[in-house]
């Protein structure tokens, strides 16, 4: 049996997280209700079908057994009560834990030592889903103590998708493949601007190694959060969807507004990053505050983001020959935030006008 058969029984990209928003103030109310609103909004349909629960869920000691023990007071009907209840919805459960003595929030204990117990435990639960994360551990190399717990989940007699969360620091994209179906290649994000350009930067580095069923992941989406401009948040989802990153919402998906909605919910635009074809985009030209991102579609169609970091609006232009389109091609352009085909049909290169801290994105389609 191959270490990661485990890996390729699915591929999920679309999910929700509760730590971007609420950090450690989550109960089941706020997951059951997350589930709901999934639903009612119809964000499921679009993919978003799994619901995960961060940091901060389990009690501080173990029982008696060495069993991990969900809060009482915070998840009174334990964690198999409420995967039972996102399940009734069609929807799956996500849950976290980390390869330390303890979780990053020093809350809850860790995993290391408790592999294959703890991943009994989750499978038992009806877990589907586990984020991994590297904080207060032994000091050993994350590939030593990472592939411990990706064996005892292929024992563990559950499909549960593995997320490591190593942060990077170990360039987790060089040796992710065989012990994940995720991994982290950055640090934590924060809900501003910088924050969200340098993290979509450090994950452009690793590009080539992201494949279907392997992601790259800059960490979660802060859309709806507050800290940025609507315009700069629509950069932000566009970016990880050209990048083939995890879109994980990170907003609270019960009181969305309707900006905040339509970005997320934009049909287009999670259709790229939900191409069969797997291959992330990347950055393919930059000069000053002005990128061009890129990358290849099924169906012989291109991806194109005109990405303008600057002060001012600007004219951006993209050039065949940076995207891979024949030099000569006749290319007929789809605006995936305008929702409208363009009358113009583009020779060698598209130019548009951007906005300040804005983007224009499109899918090409070469008709001659």
């Amino acid at each position: 049996m191959q270490l990661m058969a485990l890996i390729y029984l699915f591929i999920v990209l679309i999910l929700w997280n509760s730590w971007n928003h609420f950090q450690c103030n989550i109960d089941e109310k706020v997951i059951k209700e997350t589930a709901d609103a999934l639903v009612s909004t119809g964000l499921a349909k679009l993919g978003y079908i799994y619901v995960n629960i961060d940091d901060c869920w389990a009690e501080i000691h173990r029982d008696d057994n060495g069993n991990l023990l969900p809060r009482n007071s915070t998840f009174p009907s334990g964690i198999k009560g409420v995967a039972d209840y996102v399940h009734s919805k069609g929807l799956k459960l996500g849950i976290y834990s980390d390869s330390g003595y303890y979780t990053c929030s020093r809350t809850m204990p860790g995993s290391l030592g408790h592999e294959e117990q703890d991943a009994k435990t989750f499978a038992s639960w009806g877990v589907d889903y586990l984020k991994y994360d590297n904080c207060y551990n032994d000091g050993t190399k994350p590939t030593v103590r990472y592939p411990v717990m990706t064996r005892a989940l292929m024992k563990a007699g559950r499909p549960i998708f593995f997320s490591l969360c190593e942060g990077g620091d170990s360039h987790p994209a060089l040796w992710g493949s065989k012990v994940g179906n995720s991994w982290r290649t950055t640090h934590d994000i924060a809900d501003n601007w910088a924050s969200m350009i340098s993290r979509i930067d450090a994950n452009d580095v690793y590009a080539d190694y992201a494949r279907p069923g392997g992601w790259n992941d800059p960490d979660m989406l802060e859309v709806g959060n507050g800290g940025m401009t609507n315009n700069e948040y629509i950069v932000h989802f566009s970016l990880w969807a050209i990048s083939k990153a995890p879109l994980i919402l990170g907003c609270d998906v019960r009181n969305m507004t309707k900006e905040t909605f339509d970005i997320v919910s934009n049909k287009e635009v999670i259709a790229v990053n939900q191409d069969r074809l797997g291959v992330q985009g990347k950055k393919v030209r930059m000069e000053g505050d002005i990128e061009n991102w890129a990358g290849p579609l099924s169906g012989y169609r291109f991806a194109l983001v005109l990405l303008n970091l600057g002060p001012v609006r600007r004219s951006i232009t993209s050039l065949w020959e940076d995207i891979g389109i024949p030099e000569n091609s006749v290319v007929v352009a789809r605006d995936v935030w305008e929702h409208k085909t363009l009358k113009t049909r583009f020779v060698g290169k598209l130019t548009a006008t951007v906005p300040s801290h804005g983007c224009k994105m499109f899918v090409l389609k070469p008709i001659a």
